[in-house]
């Protein structure tokens, strides 16, 4: 399996891992992953079960702490970060966890509202404007604010979740298996809602996923977690790779089918 490629120039690297051990107990998940994301793209994080793609998020995010290795993100080194410079850069990114993540006993406009009494002092009117902003920009009919998640769909739980995440203006998106449950046609349009997003606003995506289609339609470049390590490269040339996974998972019938509707 060859290296990644050479690492982003620091100007534009938005994200750089280095060296990045994670474990669970005596249990090594990643073992000296080196990636950096690049200011702009779409990086789409696939693996096999068990290769720790979730657990990489979180770790990147601050909800898991390494073992090994340095994770920088939008200039903030988060082992040398103090609290109140880790918590600036937070506000500067948004995450869509898998199903949304929303709590249940609150309406959808109310969720998405969350992150503004976290991190602003903004009245409640100009928040509640900003809240509607955010429904309408993720695609989502006026009056789903005033639902409780249990009244959504699968697809409108995302779109609400998507919205809550994009709340504060992020410069990064963070997506954890975002078309999963989704049948295809609304896999499809989530996967066409994150590209015009990621474009209109520029935004930095990187995404979880298991979907092939999803890595054909909208990632620029795919990190792949396989044997502890990271291997990041276009989809054209992961398809020349002769690791057994990566020629399992892009020339299976799945894979081939997407790429065919390329």
């Amino acid at each position: 399996m060859s290296d990644s490629p050479a690492p982003a120039p620091a100007e534009d690297a938005v994200i750089r891992v280095r060296g990045l051990v994670t474990r669970f107990g005596r249990q090594t998940i990643h073992d000296g992953l080196n990636f950096s994301v690049r200011r702009g793209e779409v990086l789409g994080v696939v693996g096999g079960s068990g290769t720790g793609k979730s657990v990489l998020l979180r770790t990147i995010i601050g909800l898991k702490s390494p073992e090994g290795g340095g994770i920088e993100v939008l200039g903030c080194d988060r082992a040398r970060a103090g609290e109140s410079e880790w918590r600036a850069v937070q506000a500067r990114w948004g995450v869509l966890f898998q199903n949304g993540a929303l709590f249940s006993s609150m309406t959808v406009a109310e969720n998405i509202a969350i992150p503004f009494r976290e991190h602003t002092d903004l009245p409640l009117a100009l928040i509640e404007e900003l809240t509607a902003t955010k429904i309408a920009l993720v695609g989502l009919p006026p009056e789903a604010g005033r639902k409780i998640p249990s009244e959504l769909s699968g697809g409108m739980k995302k779109r609400a979740g998507l919205a809550r995440a994009l709340a504060l203006d992020p410069e990064i998106l963070f997506l954890d298996e975002p078309t999963a449950g989704l049948d295809p046609i609304g896999a499809a349009a989530f996967d066409s809602l994150i590209r015009n997003l990621q474009q209109t606003l520029g935004l930095t995506v990187v995404m979880v996923t298991h979907d092939v289609d999803s890595l054909q339609a909208i990632c620029d470049r795919i990190a792949v977690l396989i044997d502890k390590r990271i291997m990041v490269g276009t989809m054209e040339s992961l398809l020349q790779e002769s690791h057994p996974w990566i020629r399992a998972y892009f020339h299976g019938p799945r894979g081939r089918a997407a790429i065919a509707g390329r």
